[in-house]
């Protein structure tokens, strides 16, 4: 869906990345998350064909309008998030050389969900469908998972250069706990700042969102 094409249909959510729709949802991520992974998975003609073919399709909530794949949400549950790809598949890609550099870049954007978090691996909306309240929808998805799986709460981190997501999560009962300062990566990341936020399971944020 272009920047132009806003869809007229109702938005529906769903659990997992419908078959078929890999590509569409690694081009999401890509462009919610691109900045900040461009320097572990560039060039875009490699990075989106990897996430694609690594997504663990059952990790993701998704939002649907005039059945085309406007949003996902992603999480870490069991071991498992949305974002696969083993060591040896990055180096597979990349070359032995570059992929040792990558791992380590990579490593860097890893989080470990503690006993009874659900953690989130962040929301990408299509630009030419914000607005909607598509954000809100997914990231209550999500919230009934970890309701579901017996969570008692929902973690995820938000970079400073991400100042939309970060309201987005505080009108959704999203608390910051902790904020950690890496400048020296703000050249090599494009970010300097990543603040944990947390919201316990059960919990909701303002009632009447809704999308039109």
């Amino acid at each position: 869906m272009g920047p132009d094409e806003t869809g007229t249909g109702a938005v529906t959510v769903r659990r997992g990345v419908p078959a078929g729709a890999e590509r569409r949802a690694a081009e999401l991520y890509w462009d919610a998350f691109g900045r900040k992974l461009g320097p572990a998975l560039n060039p875009p003609d490699k990075a989106v064909p990897f996430l694609a073919a690594h997504l663990n399709a059952d990790r993701a909530v998704c939002a649907l309008l005039d059945g085309q794949l406007v949003g996902l949400a992603g999480y870490q549950l069991g071991g498992r998030s949305l974002t696969g790809g083993s060591a040896s598949a990055v180096l597979r890609t990349y070359g032995h050389l570059r992929g040792l550099h990558r791992l380590a870049l990579l490593a860097l954007f890893e989080r470990h969900p503690a006993p009874g978090q659900l953690v989130m691996d962040g929301i990408a909306v299509d630009p030419g469908t914000r607005g909607r309240g598509i954000g809100t929808l997914l990231l209550e998805e999500v919230a009934a998972v970890a309701a579901e799986q017996d969570c008692r709460e929902i973690r995820l981190d938000v970079i400073d250069t991400n100042p939309r997501a970060r309201a987005l999560y505080e009108r959704r009962g999203f608390t910051a706990v902790r904020t950690e300062h890496t400048p020296y990566l703000r050249g090599l990341l494009g970010f300097g700042a990543a603040t944990t936020m947390r919201r316990p399971v059960g919990a909701n944020g303002p009632r009447g969102l809704h999308t039109p």
